[in-house]
């Protein structure tokens, strides 16, 4: 399902907001984004969950999603915006109103949808449209989702499922949704969520209207990575990524088992990045939990890995040090990089880790990039030859190019700079010489380096 060319960047309102998010919360953080994230190449805007429920997170002592509780819905069980906090989505406006206002910002809308039929729809035997038979019929009442009670998955042999998932990207389409976030898909936890996947990218694609198909949560699983890759345009390699390190931690493992799976159109999704003010929906206001080393060191690999990003703060309560740590361009460079579909070059590699360090590499049009990792517990010197990482690098094409030269020395000889991307120093090639071409740094606990070789 190729039908974008980077790894998309934008803002969800889930880590700040849970449940609760409003029409004027959505405004406020597109306004901020299209003044000071836009030109760094983030544009969508996300609604997560339960935009359609009424009295979201008034009892969150209790319940995360409320069971049985008010949703809006249209005659044919499709679940509309809740006016109580989208006023817009009055009279059968749906999202449109909402759409149009972050469109006209030169940005994206995207919303959060659970898998399947709304279990209102399937207890009330609604109508379906596009066909005579009611929700009830193709409602699934053992698939479901154990974390929410808003759904049933669908069955996927019926041809009235297909209509199903038709009907609300039509919708959709209509409101001008620019990004879907299907949550309870991608890890298949339903035996129907694997067909689910086809059946929703299949609407996608017939509803006429270009949009991104994001699957929730992870993890994902590495069997099917071929089936995420031909239906959807990111998936979710994690269950939900919060702000602490031993999560930080555990995606150097599954980026690792990911690395390879990275192509145009087609990106493991390392989830949300926890910055800034966290957690109003959940009842706590606070700042990120991350230091500001582990903070570096997360964006470091998400960017090695091209994984989207996408913001989980509040936008227009980001301190300026936050707001340098998501717009360092040369670092966001790395995930414009162009991409070799047949031979995977420019995907980053993990050349070693152990329990104290990792080194990943990736070779660009416009130089190489490697980044050093403490990912123990105490200061150490984090290091890689160059010699070796070039060697083992180096394509067929590049050996051809070099004619009877050694491709490594040859490397070595016309590096002209090489620049930590966070600070913008030089590192000493005289030193790097001296030392037989062993890049290294000692490093804090939980600290990184970022360099660009060129």
């Amino acid at each position: 399902m190729n039908n974008i060319d980077r790894p998309p960047m934008g803002w969800n309102s889930y880590d700040y907001y849970d449940t609760t998010v409003t029409e004027d919360d959505v405004k406020a953080n597109a306004d901020y984004m299209a003044k000071n994230l836009k030109q760094y190449g983030y544009e969508y805007v996300v609604v997560d969950i339960e935009w359609y429920s009424y009295n979201a997170g008034t009892r969150r002592a209790e319940h995360q999603y409320i069971p049985f509780e008010d949703v809006e819905i249209d005659e044919y069980s499709r679940l509309l915006p809740c006016v109580q906090r989208f006023p817009s989505a009055k009279d059968g406006a749906g999202f449109k109103p909402l759409a149009d206002y972050v469109h006209a910002l030169g940005l994206k809308f995207g919303i959060h949808i659970m898998r399947g039929v709304p279990r209102i729809a399937a207890h009330k035997r609604m109508k379906m449209l596009g066909t005579d038979i009611t929700a009830d019929e193709i409602a699934d009442p053992y698939s479901i989702c154990y974390w929410n009670p808003d759904m049933y998955g669908v069955r996927p042999e019926k041809k009235e499922s297909q209509l199903y998932y038709d009907s609300i990207c039509r919708l959709y389409a209509e409101w001008g949704v620019d990004f879907i976030k299907c949550d309870d898909i991608c890890r298949m936890d339903a035996h129907s969520a694997k067909e689910e996947i086809r059946l929703l990218s299949n609407a996608i694609k017939n509803s006429g209207r270009n949009m991104v198909l994001s699957l929730s949560p992870g993890p994902a699983k590495p069997e099917e990575a071929w089936w995420y890759d031909k239906y959807s345009n990111m998936w979710r390699i994690t269950d939900d990524f919060w702000d602490n390190w031993p999560l930080l931690r555990n995606m150097f493992d599954r980026c690792e088992i990911w690395q390879d799976h990275v192509k145009p159109g087609g990106y493991p999704d390392c989830d949300m990045l926890p910055v800034g003010k966290l957690g109003k929906g959940f009842g706590e206001i606070r700042d990120t939990r991350l230091t500001k080393d582990e903070q570096i060191t997360m964006m470091n690999l998400w960017c090695m890995c091209k994984s989207p990003l996408m913001i989980g703060a509040n936008l227009p309560d980001l301190d300026e040090w936050t707001l340098k740590l998501l717009t360092n361009e040369k670092v966001l460079d790395l995930l414009h990089e162009d991409m070799n579909n047949d031979l995977r070059e420019s995907n980053a590699r993990q050349i070693m880790k152990n329990d104290d360090m990792a080194v990943w590499f990736v070779k660009g049009k416009s130089g190489s990039y490697v980044a050093l990792f403490n990912i123990g517990e105490d200061e150490t010197e984090v290091s890689v030859n160059l010699r070796d990482l070039f060697d083992s690098m180096s394509g067929d094409e590049d050996k051809a190019s070099c004619k009877n030269e050694d491709i490594t020395s040859s490397c070595l000889h016309n590096i002209e700079k090489i620049e930590e991307l966070w600070t913008s120093s030089s590192y000493d090639l005289k030193r790097l010489e001296a030392d037989d071409h062993i890049l290294h740094e000692t490093l804090r606990p939980h600290a990184s380096v970022l360099y660009k070789i060129s």
